[in-house]
């Protein structure tokens, strides 16, 4: 019972840990911004063949991670599966790379640094999927069975399994709209996405959003007095979190105060709620365990014949 109450106090402490970490600037909702499947020809080979470079380094950092164990096929699968998933890992390739008009072309051209993915984000990870499409596992056998080097790599995927190669892109349109600037993407939001990338799999995480001061002010109810007359009793402590962070955010800023030291201030009153709703889930879990083994020995021993 000990493990339950600490793994359910360790997961308080990094909700914690993320709002008072986290600046309030980097936690604004991103628009959604949708693919250009018109570029999408101009930039297929090219695609390819960072794809093709990505899935043999991965495929080698992974091998060095665990080394001396094998990497496996089904390892293999999962980083075909996920390189052109923006919402893994492994497609984080994917946010360094600017699409630039020369001439009649679009070419991919790699930043030092993650960006912020909008439309030529979306673009990039639409063609990596088409080049992909079912072909994760054989791409994943190749790479098991054959062990080829990146140009072998290339061949195999963008010329022989999805002919992205075989011919050349078509020239550009002369009165194609311009994409959007790259804009370099903050290190904290950069590591913060990460984070919240990486708790997806948490009991209670994977609807979790990273909202701005003004969406919290904006929020139905959030902070208000109006709230749900049908909530139960037992529910008192979660309602007071909202409406005491919403009031520090509605109050008005005063020439001699401090924002943050506020803001501090309702997430250390929030913390106390979340402590005192992990000590009440632990010993709801702890009568719950004695009831079984209360239970198991009551139950009468086999009778001898």
């Amino acid at each position: 019972m000990a493990r339950i109450k600490a793994a359910v106090l360790v997961y308080v402490a990094v909700i914690l840990l993320l709002s008072t970490w986290a600046p309030i600037s980097y936690c604004a909702k991103k628009p959604v911004a949708g693919a250009r499947k018109e570029d999408v020809p101009y930039i297929t080979c090219q695609v390819c063949e960072k794809l093709a470079s990505q899935l043999y380094h991965q495929v080698q950092k992974k091998q060095a991670q665990i080394s001396p164990k094998k990497i496996s096929e089904f390892e293999i699968i999962g980083i075909a599966e996920n390189v052109c998933n923006l919402k893994k890992e492994e497609a984080d390739w994917i946010l360094k790379i600017d699409i630039v008009e020369q001439g009649d072309k679009l070419v991919l051209v790699e930043q030092e640094a993650e960006g912020q993915c909008n439309s030529e984000c979306k673009t990039i990870e639409r063609a990596c999927q088409e080049i992909m499409g079912y072909s994760d596992t054989d791409v994943a056998e190749y790479l098991y069975t054959s062990k080829p080097d990146i140009k072998s790599l290339v061949n195999y995927l963008c010329k022989d399994l999805s002919k992205a190669c075989s011919t050349k892109p078509p020239p550009v349109l002369k009165n194609r709209i311009p994409g959007e600037p790259f804009v370099p993407k903050p290190a904290k939001e950069a590591e913060m996405e990460r984070i919240m990338r990486s708790m997806e799999g948490m009991p209670g995480a994977p609807g979790m959003q990273m909202y701005s001061k003004e969406d919290l002010m904006n929020m139905k109810n959030f902070g208000g007095e109006d709230g749900d007359d049908n909530n139960d009793e037992d529910d008192d402590d979660e309602s007071d979190f909202p409406k005491n962070l919403g009031k520090v955010f509605r109050e008005k800023e005063s020439k001699s105060g401090d924002w943050k030291q506020r803001i501090t201030d309702g997430i250390l009153n929030t913390g106390d709620v979340l402590k005192k709703q992990a000590n009440k889930v632990s010993n709801h879990v702890q009568r719950w365990w004695s009831g079984i083994k209360a239970a198991r020995s009551k139950k009468p021993g086999k009778t001898e014949l």
